[in-house]
């Protein structure tokens, strides 16, 4: 799957995040975020080593924080991209922080509106990659077409997420090392191939 955006497509390479959180500093530099850093970084068993992820919107198909939304503020334009809250409409509720199984929206009192990742599409939308990829010195963030990532990288794309009994397709990829490998399971915390592998199935049934 590729985004609209000129058939190129954003993807997360967590094996290679090297926590220099240079991607934290770009983002705050993209014309559209008004300062404010829109990406994070996920400590993964900070108790037993230092690995770290990134983490931006992973642009939902059908985005659950646009679905919540009440007063219809956050819109998914054409090219798949899911935007921050229109400031006209956005009342602050936080339905969509508390929605999105990627923990992504954030509110901010200053300007008094739900912000996230809109994969800098100020960038995005003339050609250009996100102020994060741009950036990244270990490419953990990359963008760019099927054919360029064929010929520079390895691994298999997912673009699946699950949530208990729950599948999120996304625009957004992260690479996974054996092509058997079903949806990338969040909430178990391993990867899984099926229902049977379900963390909120009951023992016996």
């Amino acid at each position: 799957m590729t985004s609209l955006i000129s058939d190129k497509m954003f993807v997360i390479d967590q094996s290679r995040c090297i926590g220099c959180e240079s991607c934290v500093q770009a983002c705050e530099e993209c014309g559209t975020h008004r300062g404010q850093s829109l990406i994070h970084l996920e400590y993964l068993d900070r108790g037993a080593n230092t690995q770290t992820a990134p983490m931006v919107c992973m642009h939902c198909e059908d985005p659950t924080c646009a679905e919540v939304c009440p007063a219809d503020a956050i819109k998914q334009n054409e090219d798949g991209v899911v935007q921050s809250a229109l400031k006209p409409r956005c009342i602050g509720c936080s339905n969509c922080v508390v929605a999105c199984p990627f923990g992504v929206p954030k509110y901010f009192a200053l300007p008094d509106q739900m912000m996230k990742c809109d994969m800098c599409y100020d960038r995005t939308s003339v050609g250009l990659a996100p102020m994060c990829a741009s950036v990244c010195p270990s490419e953990a963030l990359w963008y760019g077409t099927p054919a360029e990532f064929e010929e520079t990288r390895t691994g298999e794309l997912m673009f699946e997420f699950q949530f208990g009994r729950q599948l999120v397709p996304t625009q957004v990829a992260t690479v996974v090392r054996d092509p058997n490998q079903g949806p990338v399971d969040v909430m178990g915390g391993q990867p899984t191939a099926g229902w049977q592998d379900d963390p909120f199935a009951l023992e016996g049934e």
